[in-house]
């Protein structure tokens, strides 16, 4: 059995009660289990005694003791050998970029982030065993991308760091772009999405299915549980009417912003089977038709760069994330080239 954790709250956790934010880390641990420990002083935040229904954000460090039930569980999923050969070469192909203090990955499509109920431990957080390249302690997660999002991932290397980095995505000095491919053409070509979000509950016992539905702006003061969310938007390229290659800045940083946000205004992302299957319309886009094959079935959602102050150094970092191969397929066949657009088309912008 493992010692003690340390974990941070990572800024798409958002803020939320201790239990809650504590079962959807660890789907087993029941809600007298929490509160006892709390009550004994074994779950901390940022080193003080708390209470189960105690608030944390984004940066707090929680204090976890060894859970036996998930701790028996991570040794099965793992098995004697612990974390496989061919996943740690895999995790470790995915750095782009490391020094001593954080690590970035380009994380491929179908890898989750975290665990969740009734998953292994084949996800970056399970994985970070075979990213520690000496140090003592395995990274930590600043940030998430969805499963079958690609991209730039933060890992930081110290508690210290992680705070740093989180407080940097909390205060918005850390940018980040997306590339997708949505069907239709949005008009204006560059805009900024402005819906608030509200969670509708999963059907499965830790949340599963989830979905975010969009508000109106206007709505958000008087919609239990909605939060504001802005997403700006530009055109790259197009392929005639039917799909559009866009960027992607999310200012706010909600739980699937991004696909929400384009599909709300008619033009989802390609190949999300959760905001844009048979029954969201875009009458005369192309939708409907699909574009074939495999382009029409992966989703089409990459974390292409993010850029922001070191914690250490203080100097201005910009990472940059190949495509993934099924993205890198789309481009080559609809005949796109990133050399053809802006790092940064949003850069000339007030």
């Amino acid at each position: 059995m493992s010692g003690v954790k340390r974990l941070t709250v990572g800024l798409d956790d958002g803020e939320s009660r201790l239990d809650r934010w504590l079962k959807k880390r660890f789907p087993r641990i029941t809600q007298g289990a929490v509160e006892k420990l709390c009550r004994t002083g074994q779950i901390r935040v940022d080193g003080g005694r708390v209470k189960a229904a105690t608030r944390v954000g984004p940066g707090a460090e929680i204090r976890v003791p060894p859970l036996p039930g998930e701790e028996a569980a991570e040794i099965r999923g793992r098995g004697a050998a612990g974390i496989s050969a061919a996943d740690a070469k895999m995790i470790q192909a995915a750095v782009l970029w490391k020094d001593e203090h954080i690590i970035a990955l380009n994380k491929p499509p179908g890898l989750p982030s975290q665990g969740g109920s009734g998953q292994t431990n084949r996800h970056v957080d399970g994985l970070t065993e075979a990213l520690m390249f000496g140090f003592k302690t395995r990274p930590k997660l600043v940030h998430r991308l969805d499963k079958d999002t690609s991209g730039v991932l933060l890992l930081a290397r110290t508690d210290r760091i992680a705070r740093a980095l989180s407080e940097a995505f909390r205060s918005r000095s850390t940018r980040k772009i997306y590339w997708a491919v949505v069907a239709g053409v949005p008009n204006p070509r560059m805009g900024t999405i402005r819906f608030g979000l509200v969670k509708a509950p999963g059907r499965g016992g830790g949340g599963e299915g989830e979905r975010m539905i969009a508000v109106h702006p206007g709505r958000v003061g008087t919609t239990e549980g909605a939060k504001r969310a802005t997403t700006d938007y530009a055109v790259l390229d197009k392929l005639a009417g039917r799909a559009a290659w866009v960027a992607l800045v999310p200012v706010t940083g909600r739980t699937h912003q991004l696909r929400a946000h384009m599909a709300e205004i008619g033009h989802p992302i390609i190949g999300d089977g959760k905001y844009g299957g048979s029954g969201q319309e875009n009458l005369g886009d192309g939708w409907g038709a699909q574009l074939g094959g495999e382009i029409s079935k992966k989703l089409h959602l990459h974390a292409r760069s993010i850029s922001f102050d070191h914690p250490i150094t203080g100097r201005r970092i910009v990472l940059t994330a190949p495509l993934p191969d099924h993205m890198t397929r789309t481009w080559k066949t609809v005949g796109w080239s990133a050399a053809d657009v802006p790092d940064d088309p949003f850069a000339d912008q007030p």
